[in-house]
């Protein structure tokens, strides 16, 4: 490639860019991807995961996930066990319409445990690659996914991570986030530490906290005597306050 002109010079992050550094490498590059053409679908596939992986270590944007988008069967993606986020049939219709018209444009957040990987955020969209004929069939049995920063693959972590996506959204249902705070304080986080990564105040935790029930709030205590239905009072009455409410959570 030769010199280029000072006016066609690009300018990145104000500093000027001839384009002469990177001719060689991309030159040579483009000499390697033209092998490709021999090989078979899935050995394609492979190469290309491992190429961008080898750019993505090389990327001053290598702690941003979606600077490297692989393509994984979608045998080896699954959802996790914990989503609060709830998607009507005509939206899930309306989605696929949306992959099948504009393709993927957001890949799908994954956590890889080395065996498979698990859905953090972009559930509905790996059904759709899944399940509909037509997108499956285009992309050829496979989803596109990035993977969760190392720092954030503990479980309570991956949680939060789901929820922050669907909040952003505007999308969680109730009853399953009361079960996600509940399981979060059983893994030690504080309410402050709630808050601060699913975006509540302490007020909707309490909430959320509640609506688990008493039943849930009890069933780890140990009680001196038990209570007989015939011992109580009919114009007795038992007042719950937070004096007495056992502090499990």
């Amino acid at each position: 490639m030769g010199d280029m002109s000072a006016d066609k010079q690009l300018s990145l992050s104000g500093e000027l860019y001839s384009g002469k550094a990177d001719s060689y490498i991309v030159g040579e590059a483009k000499s390697l991807f033209a092998m490709l053409k021999d090989l078979s679908l899935a050995d394609k596939v492979e190469t290309l995961n491992q190429l961008k992986l080898a750019m993505h270590e090389q990327s001053p944007m290598k702690d941003e996930p979606v600077d490297c988008v692989l393509w994984v069967a979608t045998e080896g993606v699954q959802a996790n066990d914990y989503n609060p986020n709830s998607v009507a049939p005509p939206e899930m219709q309306l989605l696929e319409v949306s992959i099948l018209e504009d393709g993927y444009t957001q890949p799908i957040v994954t956590f890889d445990n080395g065996e498979i990987r698990e859905v953090v955020d972009g559930f509905h969209r790996s059904r759709v690659g899944r399940e509909s004929e037509q997108v499956r069939k285009r992309i050829h049995g496979y989803l596109p996914v990035v993977t969760i920063n190392h720092a954030r693959e503990d479980r309570g972590d991956r949680i939060a991570a789901t929820i922050r996506h669907n909040r952003a959204r505007g999308k969680h249902r109730i009853d399953s986030m009361s079960e996600i705070v509940i399981e979060l304080k059983r893994r030690n986080w504080s309410d402050e530490k709630i808050a601060h990564n699913l975006g509540m105040d302490a007020d909707e935790i309490l909430r959320l906290s509640q609506i688990s029930g008493l039943a849930e709030m009890f069933k780890d205590k140990e009680f001196s005597m038990a209570w007989e239905a015939d011992q109580i009072n009919e114009h007795d009455s038992i007042e719950i306050t937070e004096e007495n409410i056992p502090d499990t959570l």
